[in-house]
Parts: structure tokens; C-alpha cells; sequence
């Protein structure tokens, strides 16, 4: 990764699901011998998956500077409220490819915990999954979310976000950590 940066074919580089202890030895063998650090983490984050990056990652931030570009944000849709019924049709669920979602997707106690966000979007005048959203953009320490889509629709209504986490005041986002509890990884 040093030399694709030494010859501009990178800007930089990071990592992806790493641990913090792996990080911190890549970024220690770097400025040892004088190479390329990494300063950037890819891991999935979403209301319902949250401690690798609030907890394991919370002295790599400050300690070298590590930024995040995080995947998932609707927990493979669960987050977006279409599954508490079960598996719509049309949906990624009902893809035979993504069966090894379902499980997650029909997951009971995730699906109480999206019942228990809806107040909250609706105060918002909002999605359930621009709320998902919003929420991860408020992190300070998330400087991109990644997103998925199967239409354009989806894109136009998940791009909404971008207002909705300014509405994400100190008290909204108490209410939302309520409504998820400690319920989540």
C-alpha cells in the first residue's frame, strides 16, 4: 500500500472488520518503518451493531487519528420496518441468494426494537430507515455510510437523511437510545 501511495495510485489506505488490536499493529509497523499508515476503518455500524466502533475503536480515534466509512446502516433492511411482517415479496429477503438473511431479517428482538424506533421517525416526520441513517451520520467519527439500494426510489429517499440528522437533537437521539437499549453488538 506504500508504494501504490508513493506512486499516486492511492491516496490512502485503510482497513475493513479489522480488530482495534489489528489496526494499531499495522499503524505501529508503518511508523516504525517509515511507511504509509492506515487511517481509515470500514466496519459495519447500524443502531443494532454498534460496539466494535463505540467501544473497541474509542482510543484509535484520538490516539492516531482513525476515520470510518461504515457499511450496513439498515442492517441489510431490517432497520427500514419492511420485515416486521415477515419476508415481503420483492424484497432482498425473498431472494434465494440472500436466505442466509432472513434469519436477521425475522429476527424478534430486532423487530421490537424497529417497533420502538417508529414513534420516534414519525416526531421526525421520517423514515424509519432515514432515521437509521441520520443516526449514523450523527457520529462525528463517521465521515461516510455506505449505502445499498435495489431502486432508484430508495437512493432519492434514503439521500433525505441528510436533513434528518440535523434534526437529531441531544434529546431525539436519548429517545432512540432508549428505544434500542443495550440490544445490540
Amino acid at each position: 500500500m506504500h508504494r501504490m501511495i508513493e506512486r499516486g495510485q492511492a491516496l490512502y489506505w485503510g482497513t475493513s472488520e479489522w480488530s482495534a488490536d489489528e489496526i494499531r499493529a499495522a499503524w505501529l509497523i508503518a511508523e516504525r518503518h517509515s511507511l504509509a499508515k492506515p487511517v481509515m476503518e470500514q466496519p459495519q455500524y447500524n443502531l443494532l451493531h454498534r460496539k466494535r466502533v463505540e467501544q473497541e475503536y474509542a482510543r484509535l480515534y484520538e490516539d492516531i487519528g482513525l476515520g470510518l466509512t461504515t457499511w450496513s446502516p439498515l442492517a441489510s433492511g431490517l432497520l427500514t420496518g419492511k420485515y416486521r411482517g415477515g419476508i415481503p415479496a420483492g424484497s432482498r429477503g425473498a431472494v434465494e441468494t440472500y436466505a442466509f438473511l432472513r434469519p436477521r431479517l425475522t429476527d424478534e428482538r430486532g423487530n421490537e426494537i424497529v417497533g420502538r424506533l417508529e414513534p420516534v421517525a414519525r416526531d421526525l416526520g421520517c423514515t424509519l430507515a432515514q432515521l437509521a441513517l441520520a443516526w449514523c451520520l450523527k457520529n462525528p467519527r463517521v465521515s461516510t455510510v455506505i449505502t445499498g439500494a435495489t431502486r432508484v426510489a430508495q437512493v432519492q429517499e434514503n439521500m433525505k437523511a441528510l436533513d434528518v440528522a440535523g434534526r437529531l437533537t441531544p434529546d431525539v437521539l436519548a429517545r432512540i437510545d432508549a428505544a434500542v437499549g443495550s440490544h445490540f453488538d
